[in-house]
């Protein structure tokens, strides 16, 4: 008896870890077209802002010609870095998400942004153009700045169990306030891609108003709407 007892009793709590182990559906009804709707929005304006370039003689634009590519390829996996950590709320799904959420957003999105920002910086100084002279730069150079900060307040709560910020639960709470300024600061960049894209002199001379309007307004609408759509603001828990 005591043996059978032993083989149900260890049979018992296989079945409960491998119940514990499995992931639980996360998703709401939408989510999925939401995810897709922001994904393929954000393709039309990458795919149209390299394809702008390349037929527009990019050996004459000089370093510019990698500006609007590298920007554009990094607000898409901004966007692409918040929808893949949304949503999560189990213990598995949550760290395979940050790491993907750091992935695309710390160690390729940004390096692509800042290397955007620098060529643009770059040409104009060998060119003798002033900075910041239009809103698309200036509001460009604000989004820039706030995002070294967004940087450093996610990275500082999680990276070494928060240890910049006195770690445990003193750091994890900050993580909220890293996610709120998110929300925000995303559609700042898409409101920059959308000035440049539509308004810009090279954007306007050298593409179709029509194709303008879907690639950098209607394009940036639909994946905000998506990503915002898929946004646990409960989670945040700030009241």
């Amino acid at each position: 008896m005591s043996v059978r007892f032993d083989e149900r009793t260890l049979r018992g709590q296989m079945d409960s870890m491998i119940v514990e182990d499995r992931v639980k559906p996360e998703g709401r009804p939408g989510d999925d077209i939401a995810m897709t709707a922001s994904v393929a929005a954000m393709s039309v304006t990458t795919v149209f802002t390299i394809l702008v370039v390349l037929t527009s003689g990019p050996m004459s634009l000089s370093w510019f010609a990698f500006h609007p590519p590298l920007q554009v390829l990094a607000i898409g996996l901004f966007s692409y870095g918040i929808l893949t950590l949304q949503p999560t709320n189990q213990p598995k799904t949550k760290a395979a998400g940050l790491t993907r959420h750091q992935l695309y957003m710390f160690l390729i999105g940004t390096p692509s942004i800042l290397a955007g920002t620098w060529v643009v910086y770059h040409n104009k100084n060998i060119n003798g153009r002033a900075h910041f002279a239009s809103w698309h730069g200036f509001f460009g150079i604000l989004t820039i700045l706030w995002l070294v900060g967004q940087i450093f307040v996610g990275a500082g709560s999680v990276w070494f169990g928060g240890a910049l910020f006195g770690g445990g639960m003193q750091a994890k709470s900050l993580w909220k306030y890293h996610r709120a300024s998110g929300y925000l600061l995303y559609p700042s960049f898409l409101f920059v891609l959308h000035l440049g894209g539509a308004w810009s002199s090279f954007s306007t001379g050298n593409s179709s108003h029509f194709m303008r309007f879907v690639a950098y307004s209607m394009a940036p609408i639909i994946t905000l709407i998506g990503v915002y759509s898929r946004a646990r603001l409960s989670k945040m828990k700030f009241f």
